[in-house]
Parts: structure tokens; sequence; C-alpha cells
């Protein structure tokens, strides 16, 4: 249907400037082109018709020519591209249309000329823009999609970056954990090992997808059993997951770094209280510690962990999340807020 349209529009084209030319004359000399012997309107639609097909047929592959030139894009001069088109139209109409007039009806007179130069200009313009219209159109929309998908494969890349920067980092943490019980404790390291498997056999699977609430729950309760290892027997732990929390999908790995950093700077009485409410259309996460007297992080710099999960944030919720890190003189709050949609 497409392709048919196609065919037969270049007709189409020359009879509307036919009618439109007829319909000037015989307004100006007051006569009805239908009153004319059939011979003559007949010649003169095969004749419009044949600069239809001319004219449309060339404005396409002027565009074709300055498209390739251009190497396949639409870089092409506007200005030149348009002088060829004019001069096309010019040209055929002046060499096809003109003897017509000059031997119909009272012969060529200066109206005709202007007539027959004027509207099938304005019309062959009219279409020339709405030919370039939906090609840069299509230019610019398919522009915005390889722009989008530039963008998405740097966000997949960074993300990709954060996490292999996190891992040397989780794991640190925890052979230094491990480190502490080699001495006094050998049946408590390999246990620790075992933990310390569990929690790198999560975290090895492809996390760019999200999981479940209970899933990454789970895995905090697994991380918690490993710092709890060299953890002082003064230190208090209160964990509250609300039981609502069970298949909402969350990106992975995003609370762990505020419950590491409890374990890392937790002091004075020892208390760690680790919760995760669920809210109308997200969760809340919040971390609270008890400081040492001597010790109290900056909230402004809480090393490689929040910043990585600020940069993570920002990429997977943005607009969607809220971190709040807020100091006081003897503890240390942390509360992240996440939005489903």
């Amino acid at each position: 249907m497409k392709q048919l349209l196609k065919n037969i529009f270049p007709g189409f084209y020359g009879l509307l400037n036919y009618f439109t030319i007829r319909l000037l004359q015989d307004t100006d000399s007051h006569s009805h082109f239908w009153m004319r012997p059939w011979a003559v309107t007949t010649g003169e639609v095969v004749m419009s018709f044949i600069v239809g097909y001319l004219v449309l047929g060339g404005v396409h592959r002027i565009c074709r020519y300055t498209d390739n030139k251009a190497g396949g894009t639409v870089q092409a001069s506007f200005i030149t591209e348009l002088w060829y088109v004019i001069a096309l139209s010019v040209l055929v109409n002046n060499i096809v249309l003109l003897p017509v007039a000059a031997f119909t009806d009272d012969g060529l007179s200066l109206s005709d000329f202007a007539e027959i130069n004027i509207v099938p200009l304005l019309y062959t313009l009219i279409y020339y823009g709405i030919v370039r219209s939906r090609t840069y159109l299509k230019a610019y929309v398919a522009n915005q999609l390889l722009v989008e998908k530039l963008t998405n494969d740097h966000l997949q890349t960074e993300l990709k970056f954060l996490r292999a920067q996190y891992h040397p980092h989780f794991l640190f943490n925890a052979l230094n954990t491990i480190y502490f019980q080699v001495d006094d404790d050998v049946a408590g390291a390999k246990q620790s090992i075992e933990l310390l498997s569990e929690l790198l056999r999560y975290q090895l699977y492809d996390r760019q997808h999200q999981v479940s609430i209970k899933q990454e729950l789970d895995y905090l309760q697994n991380y918690i059993l490993l710092q709890k290892v060299r953890a002082s027997k003064k230190m208090v732990l209160n964990i509250q997951f609300d039981e609502e929390l069970t298949e909402q999908q969350i990106y992975p790995l995003l609370f762990l770094p505020l419950v590491e950093n409890a374990f890392k700077y937790v002091g004075g009485k020892y208390h760690i209280n680790i919760s995760a409410s669920s809210m109308a259309d997200g969760i809340l996460f919040r971390v609270q510690n008890d400081l040492p007297d001597n010790i109290q992080p900056n909230p402004d710099s809480s090393g490689i962990g929040i910043e990585n999960l600020n940069r993570r944030l920002e990429l997977l919720y943005p607009g969607r999340h809220k971190l709040t890190l807020d100091k006081h003189p003897d503890h240390f709050i942390a509360e992240l807020e996440l939005k489903y949609q």
C-alpha cells in the first residue's frame, strides 16, 4: 500500500498543479476549462502528470545525492540543496508546460509564464520541506537513541567499576576479621570462612538486576554474623526487620556500607541498632551506632564505601533515594530511604 501511494502520488501532485493553474487562469479570463476541447485538456493533464513524476523524482534524487555526498548523514548544505530543487522545478516547468501554454487558447501571456513558474515551484518547495523534515526527524530520533545507548553503556560500565571497586574493599575487611581468629579460634575461623564464601557467592553473581528484599536482608544477617566474631563482648546488637519486607524488588548491596561503618566505628556503650521498615512506596533502612569519645566520623567523608554508595544511588535510584548521615556527640545515625517507583 505504501509503495502504491508512493508511485501514484506524483500524479496527484501534477493534477494539483494543473487545477490550481487552470483555476487562476479561468478566474482571470472569466472562462471554464471544462468547456474547452477535451483533447486539449487531456493533453495538458498528461503533461502535468509528466511534470509531477519528473519533479518529485528529481527531488528524491537530489536528496539522496546530497546525503551520499555527506557520507550518509544529513549534514549537506541546505542552501545548496534548496537551489538544486528550485532549479529543477523551474527547468522542468519551462521545458514541459510553457510550450503547452504557448500553443493552446490565446497563446503564452505574462500571467501564464508567472503562474506556470510560481504555482508548481510553491508546491515543490512544500513537498521538499515535508520530505526533508521527515529525514531530519528520523536522523534526530536515531541520534537520540544512539546518545541514550551510549549513556546507558557508560552507566553500566561505571556500575561494574563501582562493584569491582567495592568487592576488594569488602574482602579486605572480612579477611581482616578472620585474621584475628586464626591464632585463638581455628574452628571459629573455619566457620567465618564458610560465612565469607556465602557472602562472596551472593556478590559474585550478576547483581546488576534487582533482587528481593528478603534475599538482601538474609545477606546482611550473614554479614552481621561474620562481624560479631571480632566484635567486643560489650556490644549490644539490636536488629529489627519488618516482616512485610519479603518480595519487594531492590538493587542489591546498598545497605551493606552503612552496616559496615557501624561495626567499624562503634564504641562508647557499644550499641548498634539496625532496622528496615516498610513504607507505602519504598523502604527505610536505618543504622545507629554509639561512638567512642576519641573517634567521630565526618558524615561528609565516610570512606570509599559511602562514596561508592552515593554514586550507585545516583545511578540506580535517580530522584528516588535519600541518604542521611547524622553525627551526634555520642552516636551516629545513617538512614537510607529508597522508593520502588
